[in-house]
């Protein structure tokens, strides 16, 4: 159940219609008693700006799975990007840091909860 301590991860794109990754994260975060949510947002590119710069100030908000159209454009919005989002010229993972900077990245492992449960800091890392 999403309760106000839920951690928010955004799925950003246009359209939302066939986005996939709520059906496979939402179920294994229950599975593994996490309280987040993979939430399905639709983002028209004209938009996208606007909405990564609200990202970066919901305090529930761990970050966001960015799709098509948006994963070229997602890199000039970050602060940071890694190494391996750079070669590839595009991230499909953003992640806001305690202090509201953004990394992008090409996984959606940079995404675990700021209060991370041992379950799921087992699985993740953010190095």
């Amino acid at each position: 159940m999403i309760s106000g301590k839920t951690t928010l991860i955004a799925h950003l794109g246009y359209p939302t219609e066939n986005f996939k990754a709520p059906l496979i994260y939402n179920p294994w975060f229950d599975s593994k008693g996490i309280d987040a949510v993979v939430m399905p947002m639709g983002v028209k590119p004209e938009a996208f700006a606007d909405t990564i710069a609200v990202l970066r100030r919901l305090t529930n908000a761990r970050g966001a799975l960015v799709t098509m159209p948006h994963k070229v454009s997602t890199l000039a919005l970050m602060d940071e990007v890694t190494p391996t989002a750079k070669a590839a010229g595009a991230c499909n993972a953003v992640l806001v840091r305690p202090d509201g900077s953004l990394l992008g990245d090409p996984c959606w492992h940079r995404l675990k909860p700021r209060a991370a449960p041992s379950k799921w800091a087992a699985t993740c890392s953010t190095k």
